[in-house]
């Protein structure tokens, strides 16, 4: 196979199919940055083209989607016939626009992304999300799954890898932002965040724990209260404003928090579960 792009991920692609015993060509502008994979054994194709030519499934992970096009729109006639996988972060309308640039030029076309570091490839846990036609990932899973064992096919649509890469994004941020506030909150009674992290780790699992009920009233359109309303989470916010506000915390975080519960006890949810609160997300901030 060939990997084009060799940054941190670009490299740890290009290493996990050489660890697996794969022919492996690589190229990146700055060739110097192939010279440990080729001591491991890679090829270092002489330009673009050449590495396209050399395999029938061509990797691509660069900075952003306009690189890709920059990079291999000139070469779309030595792609035609191949499979061009591309593990670039970017939007769904990205993925779905290269698909269709990728089809006109009879390119078999998956779309992916990578959820972990550089250092996790390869690994049995790590996760990898992929979409496109199903037919071409069945084809080629043995292969994609060297770089991840927890290799996972969304559907036809090729955009939904790239949605399900933003999803998890904004998961990520409320998560340590809400870790990184409460680490402020304990801190000012000198408690070192080393150890509030344990509790802190407890209370995201029990969290994660609710997701499956959460996601069934979701998909359901029905929000019944089993543990607490919004209007009961509205009140313990406003026990987190005053204690963040009376500790010099910043509280801007909980309070627009409060303004989206408020929103959603205005829309009549008030008496639903914390689920409900999907009804605000689907708007926009006009809406």
């Amino acid at each position: 196979m060939t990997v084009l792009g060799l940054g941190l991920m670009g490299q740890a692609l290009a290493g996990a199919f050489l660890a697996d015993g794969r022919p492996t060509t690589v190229w990146n502008r700055s060739a110097t940055k192939a010279e440990p994979l080729v001591a491991r054994g890679a090829t270092l194709a002489a330009s673009a083209r050449d590495a396209v030519a050399a395999s029938p499934l061509v990797v691509v992970c660069v900075s952003n989607y306009e690189v890709v096009h920059e990079l291999l729109d000139p070469l779309a006639d030595v792609l035609a016939g191949r499979v061009l996988v591309n593990l670039t972060s970017g939007t769904s309308q990205q993925a779905r626009e290269t698909a269709r640039w990728a089809e006109r030029r009879g390119i078999s076309y998956l779309d992916g992304v990578i959820i972990a570091t550089p250092q996790g490839i390869g690994a049995a846990d790590t996760l990898l999300f992929y979409s496109g036609p199903r037919p071409v990932f069945d084809r080629h899973e043995p292969t994609l799954r060297i770089l991840g064992g927890t290799t996972t096919y969304l559907g036809a649509d090729h955009a939904l890898s790239s949605l399900y890469d933003m999803a998890i994004l904004t998961i990520m941020w409320n998560v340590l932002n809400g870790f990184l506030h409460g680490a402020a909150l304990v801190g000012t009674a000198h408690v070192p965040a080393a150890a509030f992290a344990p509790a802190a780790r407890k209370g995201i699992a029990t969290v994660a724990d609710w997701l499956t009920g959460y996601a069934d009233q979701i998909d359901s359109g029905r929000y019944p209260a089993l543990d607490a309303t919004i209007d009961t989470h509205v009140a313990a916010m406003d026990h987190l404003i005053h204690e963040a506000e009376f500790l010099g915390v910043d509280a801007e975080l909980p309070r627009f928090v409060k303004v989206l519960a408020e929103r959603a006890v205005t829309g009549g949810h008030g008496g639903d579960s914390y689920a409900a609160m999907i009804e605000q997300f689907r708007k926009t901030s006009g809406g």
